[in-house]
């Protein structure tokens, strides 16, 4: 869909009043603003988008178009079942996901997709609890799981699997599997200021990196090429074919305003779920390439975005600076800078697999270290 932004009129403004105003978010009763997308929408799209976590743009892309329809779904509304063309997605598949995940089934995380897992912990739930184990949530399925208490203790079901699969794989990363995404590329080159593209900053950061990496025997896939582009949603079923240990996804950031520079890293957060196991591998993203660049300290921050949710393993996206400041730009252009930014994001994944007694101080662990 073409996105849409205040100024935007027509019938699929109207379909976006219309969803706000069911959730409570708009008073939509004005008839001859029907269809207009005035300044009451745009605050209502960056309140949805913030309670949602993505975006806050107050533009209703594609991304904002698909959590609004989502969210006009409650558990119980329909029949729910794993369609491998056109899978079903929204609130109501989310919360059939924290149900079965609270009651230990390996869905994996609520994205509020009903994929090939989420049908697999169903038909398990469902032989559990003495149903037809058919993959379908209809009425018999809904009132065994309201009749039913958390059954996992000690912690969350999604950490503690995240957490023991860390510790299995052993500290050596011989053998990890990891996938590099340099956003962007081909006809999307992402910011571009005097005439530098995003797209080729990364992909030049991605390829630095993955020599690193393969140096050490880890096993590398890009999600592109140096020439090409694809959606988020095949970078991520990318990492899930090949079952990725890690996805790391490499962007730089770009703002109106010059004085905005620095380094943010996101992880897959919201307010129902999150991966513990990205929240610790974005902070030792974040405390690493500080430490070793110098640049401002972003934060982490859990998101919601296509790529963080849809992967099957703990994503994490960084923003290496800003092409648009003045303070981080020179930087950015600067291969020893790019290449200290890649040292930095080896060890990052490095220290992830170590044990605590033997993660080193931020800053100090060297690539030499890790290959001895």
């Amino acid at each position: 869909m073409h996105s849409l932004r205040r100024g935007a009129t027509g019938s699929a403004v109207v379909e976006v009043r219309r969803m706000l105003a069911t959730l409570g978010l708009l008073n939509n009763t004005d008839p001859k603003q029907e269809d207009q997308f005035d300044e009451a929408v745009e605050l209502a799209v960056r309140h949805f988008q913030q309670r949602r976590s993505i975006s806050v743009d107050g533009t209703v892309g594609a991304e904002t178009y698909a959590a609004l329809a989502g969210a006009q779904r409650q558990l119980g509304d329909r029949l729910l079942a794993h369609d491998a063309g056109n899978p079903l997605t929204g609130d109501d598949v989310s919360a059939l996901q924290q149900q079965l995940l609270e009651l230990g089934y390996n869905v994996i995380r609520a994205d509020g997709v009903f994929g090939p897992s989420t049908a697999d912990a169903l038909r398990s739930f469902q032989r559990d609890y003495g149903l037809v184990a058919d993959g379908l949530c209809g009425p018999n399925t809904l009132r065994a799981l309201r009749q039913l208490g958390r059954r996992v203790v000690g912690g969350s079901p999604q950490l503690l699997r995240e957490m023991v699969a860390v510790a299995v794989s052993g500290p050596n990363l011989l053998g990890k599997r990891i996938v590099i995404d340099p956003g962007h590329g081909g006809a999307d080159p992402g910011v571009e200021h005097e005439g530098i593209a995003e797209a080729e900053l990364v992909w030049d950061l991605a390829s630095r990196l993955e020599g690193r990496l393969a140096a050490l025997g880890v096993r590398t896939w890009l999600t592109r090429g140096p020439q090409n582009g694809r959606s988020d949603a095949e970078r991520a079923e990318l990492a899930n074919d090949v079952n990725a240990d890690v996805v790391l996804s490499l962007h730089v950031d770009g703002f109106a305003s010059p004085r905005a520079n620095g380094l943010a890293a996101y992880y897959f957060g919201t307010d129902g779920s999150s991966s513990t196991v990205g929240e610790r591998l974005a902070d030792l993203v974040r405390r690493e390439l500080v430490a070793r660049t110098g640049l401002t300290d972003g934060r982490i921050h859990g998101k919601a975005w296509s790529l963080l949710r849809m992967t099957k393993m703990p994503a994490v996206r960084v923003e290496v600076g800003y092409l648009t400041s003045p303070i981080d730009r020179p930087m950015l252009l600067d291969p020893l800078f790019r290449d200290t930014a890649a040292e930095g994001l080896l060890v990052a994944i490095q220290r992830l697999y170590l044990a605590s007694a033997d993660d080193p101080p931020t800053g100090v662990l060297q690539i030499s270290k890790i290959a001895g």
